[in-house]
């Protein structure tokens, strides 16, 4: 299985690619972080993170996707942003016939660290260390390959106890 994950921002959005039918098999084939300047409008971001990840789905030809579900956040102005940047990934997934889940953060931090409250930093970490990667990744493609490894994770038999909130849109 192939999933893409996505950790959506409106002006870094981190992306993750792995390969694997079950958590021991993982590997991770791409990841990275996709950054705009803040000198580019909304709408022009918005159009640059669905070619992006159009782009990703066209070259890694994922089974699936998985992105992360929005937090509470205090500011409505922030979750809109946020909401809009989201929709990026869920169109482009959608126009691909990419069948996508999302999960909360604290699912990916627990299915990932063992610890829902875990910090960003415990997440790379733990990225770095069960993909046997040479370097941490940055926090945003840490996080996305952290998302697609909760979607790997819940698909396997021993593991999808523990990965409560999956949910396909």
């Amino acid at each position: 299985m192939r999933i893409l994950g996505i950790d959506p921002a409106i002006r870094k959005t981190g992306y993750g690619v792995l390969e694997g039918e079950r958590i021991d098999s993982m590997r991770a084939l791409d990841y990275g972080t996709f950054e705009l300047s803040s000198r580019e409008s909304q709408s022009s971001c918005l159009l640059a993170i669905k070619n992006f990840i159009t782009s990703l789905i066209q070259r890694w030809k994922p089974d699936e996707a998985a992105i992360e579900r929005i937090i509470y956040v205090q500011s409505h102005q922030t979750a809109i942003i946020m909401g809009s940047a989201r929709a990026m990934g869920i169109l482009a997934a959608a126009e691909a016939n990419v069948k996508i889940a999302e999960y909360s953060p604290r699912t990916v931090k627990q299915a990932v660290s063992g610890r829902g409250a875990a910090r960003k930093e415990q997440v790379a970490f733990m990225v770095r260390a069960l993909l046997h990667l040479r370097e941490t990744p940055a926090p945003d493609a840490a996080d996305a390959l952290a998302i697609a490894m909760t979607h790997l994770m819940s698909a396997d038999p021993l593991k999808r106890a523990v990965i409560g909130d999956r949910k396909y849109i």
